[in-house]
Order: C-alpha cells, then structure tokens, then sequence
C-alpha cells in the first residue's frame, strides 16, 4: 500500500478519535522494537492504537492484518514507552482502528477496543 494511503488513514483514525474525546499523546512512535500508529487517552487508559488502511476487503479485512508478531511489537514497544515516562502504573490498552475505503464517499471507520490475540 502506497505510505501517504496510509498516512491519509491515520489522520481519519485521529480526527475519530479526537471526536471521541480522546486527548492524543503521540503518533508514529519509534522505539528499537517498532512503531505505534497512534498514542492517547480516553480519559481512563493509555490507548496504543494500530491503524490499518484497507480499499478492499476481498482478501482479508484491515483487522486481519494485525499479526501476533505485529502485536508482540506493539506490545515491547508500549512497554518501552511506558517505562520511558514511569507510567507503568496507569491502566493501558491496545486497540485497532480499520478504515475502509469502498465505492462511497465516505470511508468506514471501525473502532476495536483491546485487541487481544
């Protein structure tokens, strides 16, 4: 998928969550052990979000995409984020935003809470 595709998805998955009260804490955030799409708050939690862009759905849904391996990573590297900023103690979460891009104008927004494997 071609980068600013994706990019165009990310910014949709931030202004949702922008809508939904949620207080962005940092997007594309590298460590050594990989990269998280989206950082926020709800209010309660820290919200690592994976955001994945799709045109189609023929050959798998945008949620499928999220592998074990792509959640172990998520999940070093919220740990490194976490212990970077001594937020250990705070309740955190991992969640999946799919944008669908289908023959309407508008594109589907689905939001999974705590994505688990």
């Amino acid at each position: 998928m071609d980068n600013s595709f994706g990019k165009i998805g990310e910014n949709l998955a931030e202004k949702y969550l922008l809508q939904k009260e949620y207080y962005i804490l940092a997007k594309n955030y590298h460590s050594k052990f990989g990269e998280i799409d989206i950082i926020a708050s709800d209010g309660l939690a820290i919200v690592f979000v994976e955001v994945k862009t799709r045109t189609q759905i023929q050959f798998g849904t945008p949620l499928e995409a999220i592998t074990k391996h792509k959640l172990s990573k998520m999940i070093k590297t919220s740990q490194f984020y976490l212990s970077q900023r001594n937020m250990h103690s705070k309740p955190y979460r991992y969640d999946a935003i799919e944008i669908i891009f289908n023959n309407s104008e508008k594109p589907i927004i689905n939001h999974i809470v705590n994505i688990t494997f």
